[in-house]
């Protein structure tokens, strides 16, 4: 930006009208590039904050963020969409998005350090230091939302600037100053609910939510975020704790927890109340405006069903391992979804094609689940949800699982924890109890093991075929059952996971 120009006292940002006038002649028509033209001024900011006043840095920088926000919540709706958009979109999306967060933290991250040592114009923004802090951890959170959609390895200085951010409104009492967060934008906030929302979503969604989940989860924290407290001793009911001293992503709090002056508490009695309520308005089917998904119109009971994991994970204790993990190097043949599952599953079907699975190596592994490192070439289409076969060598039949965890590490190796649901899957057809026809035949894998007296069926069926009011007859090792819909589990992209009560048929005609 800065090559267009002669020398710095004739760039337009030297001096505020003309730097009106520079935003003002941006073209607005198109919000990918419109958000790319502020994102490069912003940035311009940042190279000649040495020559600014404090005062005039911070009056550019939230002119040109102001002038942001609505093209960056059209991109958010663009990227987080109900209906997936194309890959090279997709990139482009989160481009610009991340691009923009990035440089505007930035900005925000230098106004708070020069104001700290004492910077020229300082005294200038005292009153807007409230101001400051909520629009530098609202970056913040963007720039980590945007890392958690591709489950990207966090530097560690991002952390340090929300420790920076929060500790100076600590230390001079502005932590709990309620602020317009920016024009347009209901409802006010303050430093520490925006910190408390940024630290307790990303404590309950990086790394095991869609991108999408991530979005919805971390609106309707920041719906409950005047919920939220954050206390610097442990009071009996804090669920998360951060380190200001030595930073790092918030952990779950353990009964052994060593505690110290630095830590912060984080509690969601109050949060889970209006949380509550919310469902409460949800089950009635409206979904109420002051939950701001930036525009979007999302799908009530989708809402709903993320409320409603959101509520238990905020409420429930963690699951303990019940089976230990043990360090070992196998190789894994791997499908990738329900049609190649179906595949390799013995349905009778001659279906079987062994060039569909991959080879993944095993990390570590136990009776309930296993880890993957893959390399950045080979984890296109893994994603949280997503539904894995599985056969490890010399076992001669296949398994099924479903995608938990997913995180980078510093190589960009894409790190894969998955749920074993069963060690063996069986291939199966299904037929409607009341109108079975030959075309109405579906295949179905069967997850249940060899013996099982539950006197229950789990069933990965394709997506959309569930129904509590259907019942089915199903055929396996040459007997006839009926299936009594209890419950659907899950549902994925490609697939349904379903419970039915089992019942078997002695004469199958009956």
């Amino acid at each position: 930006m800065l090559g267009f120009f002669g020398k710095k006292l004739d760039h337009p940002l030297m001096d505020i009208k003309s730097a009106q006038q520079a935003l003002e002649d941006i073209p607005k028509n198109d919000a990918l590039n419109t958000v790319q033209e502020i994102t490069s001024w912003i940035e311009s900011i940042l190279e000649l904050a040495d020559d600014f006043r404090l005062d005039h840095e911070f009056a550019l920088l939230r002119m040109f963020d102001d002038a942001a926000q609505a093209h960056v919540r059209k991109l958010l709706r663009d990227y987080f969409s109900l209906q997936p958009v194309s890959k090279f979109q997709e990139n482009r999306l989160w481009t610009v998005l991340s691009g923009y967060y990035a440089q505007s933290e930035l900005v925000h991250h230098d106004v708070l350090t020069r104001y700290r040592n004492g910077g020229r114009g300082a005294s200038g923004i005292k009153t807007e230091l409230a101001v400051l802090g909520v629009r530098g951890i609202a970056a913040l959170t963007g720039r980590l939302k945007m890392a958690a959609a591709r489950y990207a390895l966090v530097e560690p200085v991002l952390w340090n600037h929300l420790a920076e951010f929060y500790s100076h409104a600590e230390t001079n009492d502005y932590l709990g100053n309620l602020v317009a967060a920016y024009p347009g934008i209901p409802g006010n906030t303050t430093v520490g609910q925006e910190f408390g929302v940024l630290l307790v979503w990303y404590g309950v969604s990086a790394g095991v939510q869609s991108p999408l989940q991530e979005h919805i989860t971390e609106r309707l924290i920041s719906y409950a975020g005047n919920g939220l407290s954050v206390d610097d001793q442990y009071n009996g009911s804090a669920l998360f704790v951060f380190d200001v001293s030595q930073p790092t992503p918030p952990m779950r709090l353990a009964s052994e927890a060593t505690l110290h002056p630095a830590l912060r508490f984080f509690s969601v009695v109050d949060a889970l109340k209006k949380l509550e309520g919310l469902s409460k308005t949800l089950e009635k089917g409206i979904l109420p405006d002051e939950a701001n998904f930036c525009g979007a119109k999302y799908d009530v009971e989708l809402v709903r069903d993320i409320l409603r994991r959101l509520i238990d994970n905020l409420t429930q204790p963690l699951p303990t391992r019940r089976n230990p993990r043990r360090k070992i190097s196998v190789n894994l043949k791997v499908a990738n979804g329900f049609f190649r599952m179906l595949e390799q599953a013995d349905a009778g079907l001659n279906f079987f094609n062994p060039d569909a699975a991959e080879i993944w190596d095993v990390e570590d592994i136990s009776a309930t689940g296993f880890r993957s490192v893959l390399p950045s070439s080979r984890g296109d289409g893994v994603k949280i949800g997503s539904l894995l076969g599985s056969k490890p060598e010399n076992v001669p039949h296949w398994g099924a699982g479903i995608v938990r965890r997913l995180s980078r590490d510093e190589k960009n190796n894409l790190h894969v924890g998955v749920e074993v649901l069963s060690t063996q899957i069986v291939g199966i057809s299904l037929t409607d109890r009341v109108e079975a026809a030959d075309e109405d035949v579906q295949i179905a894998m069967y997850l249940n093991r060899p013996g099982d007296t539950s006197g229950e069926a789990w069933l990965l069926m394709r997506p959309n075929t569930f129904s509590p009011n259907r019942s089915l007859n199903m055929d396996l090792n040459g007997k006839g059952y009926l299936l009594l819909p209890l419950a659907l589990v899950e549902t994925g992209d490609d697939y349904d996971l379903a419970r039915y009560r089992r019942m078997e048929q002695e004469d199958s005609a009956d």
